[in-house]
């Protein structure tokens, strides 16, 4: 069996999540930061990779043994708050004409990094129960997510598929471009919030009593997760087309698979499943008229169809039935002192009111690098993303960059981009030259490097 590439050696996976630390809100997008979204971004793939090979227990030991896991939930947060905050200064700001919005870009895409990774290690119990009290802050932050695609599916506003061009990002008028990116990146990140959110359902047993309380009567999760299976907002139609949304884009389904479980839907559906057949949560969610009414709203969509391909939902089935001819006693309420996440009410507080500096701030030290520091960037990153481990993490055939369909050509300068025939390449290469020239700078200096280092010491 041939194996599959490595990103990170055991003893530079342990020094890298060693290495892991929190940074406050005006540092994001300096070098230091720079170089942990570095680490991030490696975690991610290692994990993927391991995971896919069954061997992801030593990056998740070693997530546990440093007590890392509160780290990451914090940055989660605190780029979050970034993003809602400053991000929004930095694209109104006349004045600011960066070279590249690269590096802005980076900080943008650090919470979808995180999630990422959260997506994959989360699955495992230990990793779970590492974050402590931290977990309340994860379960707020997914709440938030799952809200805002739920409300703006209600309203018919979910963004449709959007081809994001990179080569974009290298030019001064591309920051409405990347506000636009970020927007649609919003959707995907969402969507991995809601794996999360399902991973953590599963650990009711062994989560906190606060934490239970806040999925069931704080935020009312098991009610959340009915306004999903109604609404579905990883589903669409275009000119009488169905369109779903996995792995990351938009796909038309054939007609014989119009009934077929996607991997968002059993997210929803097994979430729903350890919340409400759970006796720990049978005895706290409080089952008054709305919430019944809504929970009930559910019976129609466990058809037989449904129930064949993830046949445990027979007894959610037996479990609504049984709730329409009753009325459950009220919950028990417990005389216990309730922790409530406390990382980002802080992080607000300890900005409130210095958005504005902070963002002028980083405009000046941050976001204006030289060409020289952006190739250097483009250099790391193009050494970071190796082609061989990108093609172990998307096993599925490349699409052209222009038209979309297959392809089989990749350009020979940057070997980033596809094509499915030269046609295609020529019409594209005034969109995709100042990112090719980037890309392949970077990978001349990358096989320089490589010479330099294997010629013997005179």
């Amino acid at each position: 069996m041939e194996s599959l590439p490595t990103v990170l050696l055991p003893g530079e996976a342990e020094a890298v999540v060693q290495a892991l630390r929190n940074f406050p809100l005006q540092d994001i997008g300096d070098h230091g930061w720079h170089r942990q979204h570095e680490y991030i971004e490696k975690l991610n793939m290692q994990a993927i990779l391991s995971a896919s090979a069954g061997y992801e227990q030593l990056l998740t030991e070693l997530l546990v043994n440093y007590a890392k896991i509160p780290t990451l939930i914090e940055e989660l947060i605190s780029v979050e708050i970034w993003k809602q905050n400053i991000f929004p200064i930095l694209c109104r700001l006349e004045d600011f004409k960066p070279k590249s919005t690269f590096p802005i870009y980076l900080v943008v895409r650090h919470e979808a990094s995180i999630i990422n990774l959260f997506e994959t290690v989360f699955f495992h119990k230990e990793i779970c129960e590492s974050a402590e009290e931290t977990i309340l802050d994860l379960i707020d932050y997914t709440h938030r997510k799952l809200t805002l695609i739920a409300a703006k599916s209600a309203n018919g506003k979910i963004q449709g598929e959007q081809k994001f061009q990179p080569e974009n990002l290298a030019t001064p008028s591309s920051m409405q471009e990347l506000q636009q990116q970020a927007e649609a990146m919003e959707f995907d990140i969402a969507l991995k919030a809601l794996s999360v959110f399902r991973f953590i359902s599963g650990q009711v047993d062994s989560l906190p009593v606060s934490a239970v309380t806040r999925m069931l009567n704080t935020h009312n999760f098991p009610c959340l997760l009915v306004e999903l299976v109604e609404h579905c907002p990883w589903s669409s139609r275009e000119e009488g087309k169905l369109k779903k949304f996995e792995n990351g884009a938009w796909y038309v389904v054939p007609d014989e698979d119009h009934v077929k479980m996607t991997k968002l839907d059993g997210q929803v559906w097994i979430a729903l499943y350890n919340l409400l057949l759970s006796s720990e949560c049978q005895r706290k969610y409080n089952f008054n008229n709305f919430n019944k009414s809504q929970l009930l709203k559910l019976r129609a969509f466990l058809t037989d169809v449904l129930i064949d391909q993830l046949p445990n939902l027979v007894e959610m089935q037996r479990f609504l039935s049984h709730l329409a001819m009753t009325d459950p006693v009220p919950p028990k309420k417990d005389l216990i002192l309730e922790q409530v996440p406390v990382i980002r009410d802080r992080i607000v507080r300890e900005n409130s009111g210095k958005w504005q500096a902070i963002a002028k701030h980083q405009v000046i030290n941050i976001f204006s690098p030289s060409q020289e520091e952006l190739k250097s960037q483009a250099y790391r990153w193009a050494k970071t993303y190796n082609l061989d481990v990108m093609e172990a993490l998307v096993p599925d055939k490349p699409k052209c960059a222009l038209c979309g369909s297959e392809a089989t050509k990749r350009c020979s300068r940057c070997r980033n981009e596809w094509y499915c025939r030269r046609e295609c390449q020529v019409q594209h290469w005034q969109n995709h030259k100042k990112a090719c020239n980037l890309m392949a700078d970077a990978l001349k200096k990358i096989e320089e490097f490589g010479k330099i280092q294997q010629e013997p010491a005179k």
